[in-house]
């Protein structure tokens, strides 16, 4: 069967690395199912869940936004952020909603800080919707 060369970066590491059956990205215009021979494309990544499909399993991030690289045989994702499902912890997660929550309420956020905000409210709050939907 074929499979596809999937690659998902951060500005700080490298988070996958691996051939998979299928993947499945919260794409800015809903979510997008990438097989083998897929058409080639560049979409906008929203924050959302990220499936990584292999051997009959399903592995979930949570992934902040950023771009995806699609060709017949390789998807590559550039996202500000990305978690394993397993590695999120839902009190820090919480903890940093709070804040950025605090820091929009001011009102006092310009330009950059206020994107930077708002994204790590995005990132943060889609960890927390992917470890409650696993746990129950």
């Amino acid at each position: 069967m074929a499979t596809l060369k999937l690659e998902i970066l951060t500005p700080d590491a490298k988070i996958f690395e691996g051939d998979v059956d299928s993947v499945l990205l919260p794409g800015a215009e809903g979510d997008m199912g990438v097989l083998p021979q897929h058409e080639a494309l560049i979409t906008q990544l929203n924050a959302g869940e990220l499936h990584i499909m292999h051997n009959g399993k399903t592995e979930i991030l949570a992934i902040g936004e950023g771009f995806a690289e699609i060709t017949a045989t390789t998807v590559n994702v550039l996202t500000d952020g990305a978690v394993n499902e397993k590695d999120i912890d839902e009190k820090v997660a919480e903890e940093a909603v709070k804040r950025a929550e605090d820091l929009l309420k001011s009102n006092t956020l310009e330009g950059e800080e206020l994107e930077a905000t708002q994204a790590s409210l995005a990132r943060s709050l889609v960890q927390i919707g992917v470890k409650r939907r696993r746990r129950s």
